[in-house]
């Protein structure tokens, strides 16, 4: 049930530590200030790098509002804030919107390198503390606002709200990564990981044009979600040298994709790639995740390794586009696991906990 409250407040969740409870609370609605831009927050979905927050398990400043993968409306622009978004479009009030993880200066070395996400003075979306003034950062609140940097791109309407929110995190990562593998038509794609990521990597790679994807993850119960997105064939990790050997006459994979976030799949996943294949490792982000390499190995197979954390600008924007192309062809459903209003966050909390692989969605109109 929404609280009732005046038009001129606003509410936010906000999170203050492992094992303490949200706090909604209202405060005053926010302008926009130079470069920004006030968005109505419609929905935001729970990433899996919030529940590690929720859980202890990953460490932000607190107190702060949570959530990243965030579609809203355009309430009101600041002062010189963007009209245009990424494709060249017209922004107007009322436009349904997403944007980009983070907003980055444009100015410092890595932003004139081609790594936005590197920004030296990079702001990302749900992971800063709040202060007086400055609280709606995040999405688990009823409205956000845009810092000057920010990537925004309207969303078509066909394109529904738990299926958008997500574009600018998991999806728009998943496009980073075949950007980086460069093209995957005709290639041999593995998977390595089967959640979220995972999935939404299968389903690009076969709409980018793969020859055939093999799907590994140490649960077999992901085997049905992989085919079903569009593997041809699944492995458990033991199981995976051997089949690439025999889909591949001994090679292995042109391109293999790590998702898993686990040291092992990091391994499993460079020791797949065929000879000249690329390694790209995306999942991977937890400290102490040490890795062995054969320098030896590395030189005599010329493989191209590749790290990714992130994304630029235009991963969003081929991110958007992919779920365009294919919502109605792809089971996209089996990745959700329900939807609660803003009030209920507790319990969409405790609902994702028990949905690995699944995103629990968060709408502050209350729309279930």
């Amino acid at each position: 049930m929404t609280l009732p409250r005046s038009s001129s407040r606003t509410l936010a969740a906000i999170f203050s530590g492992q094992g303490q409870p949200f706090c909604l609370k209202e405060f005053d609605k926010p302008r926009p200030g130079r470069g920004e831009m006030l968005v109505d927050v419609t929905c935001s979905t729970i990433c899996g790098s919030d529940l590690h927050t929720w859980h202890g398990r990953r460490i932000e400043p607190t107190p702060c509002v949570l959530g990243h993968e965030i579609v809203g409306r355009i309430a009101a622009f600041g002062e010189q804030a963007p009209r245009m978004d990424l494709k060249g479009q017209i922004l107007s009030e009322g436009d349904r919107i997403t944007w980009t993880i983070a907003a980055s200066c444009g100015q410092c070395f890595f932003c004139h390198r081609g790594l936005p996400q590197k920004c030296e003075r990079l702001f990302k979306y749900g992971h800063n503390a709040i202060s007086p003034g400055k609280v709606f950062s995040g999405g688990f609140a009823e409205c956000c606002i845009l810092h000057a940097g920010t990537g925004i791109l309207k969303l078509p309407e066909a394109l529904p709200d738990v299926l958008a929110a997500p574009a600018n995190c998991a999806v728009s990562t998943v496009a980073a990564a075949l950007r980086l593998a460069e093209s995957v038509e005709g290639s041999v794609v593995a998977v390595m990981g089967c959640g979220v990521l995972g999935l939404n990597a299968i389903a690009m790679a076969r709409h980018a044009g793969a020859a055939r994807i093999v799907a590994c993850d140490v649960s077999n119960e992901r085997r049905v979600p992989a085919m079903s997105f569009g593997a041809d064939d699944f492995a458990l990790p033991h199981e995976l040298r051997d089949l690439l050997g025999d889909l591949t006459n001994g090679r292995g994979a042109d391109v293999s994709l790590e998702f898993s976030g686990a040291a092992v799949a990091a391994a499993d996943a460079i020791a797949a790639t065929r000879t000249g294949g690329v390694a790209v490792i995306a999942g991977t982000t937890t400290p102490g995740a040490f890795l062995s390499l054969d320098a030896n190995d590395l030189v005599r197979r010329m493989l191209t390794l590749r790290g990714l954390h992130n994304y630029i600008p235009q991963d969003l924007v081929t991110a958007v586009d992919f779920l365009t192309d294919t919502v109605g062809k792809v089971p996209y459903d089996i990745l959700t696991g329900g939807v609660f209003p803003l009030e209920e966050i507790e319990a969409a909390f405790a609902a994702s906990s028990l949905l690995p692989g699944r995103r629990v969605a968060l709408m502050p109109d209350g729309r279930v």
